[in-house]
């Protein structure tokens, strides 16, 4: 699973978490409903951290909680 893939996996498994469906999580934090379904389908290749970051602050959570998973932390190097 590359990283833009876990990112869409983390944000689906917070918005679960918190009770949240997309429009919701989007609204909460001041991101286009679009901005969150291209990155959660792929149409968003690399997800800036800035956006990923207003994510957080509309889950009420920080950006280390957002990574701090075992998933993230076992990802390989993508680029050697």
């Amino acid at each position: 699973m590359n990283t833009r893939e876990l990112v869409a996996m983390r944000i689906q498994q917070l918005c679960a978490e918190h009770g949240y469906n997309l429009h919701q999580l989007a609204r909460s934090c001041g991101v286009p409903p679009s901005t969150l379904k291209n990155i959660i389908h792929g149409g968003s290749r690399n997800p800036g951290i800035v956006t990923i970051k207003l994510l957080c602050d509309g889950l009420g959570i920080s950006l280390y909680e957002f990574f701090d998973t075992e998933d993230f932390r076992e990802k390989e190097q993508e680029m050697k």
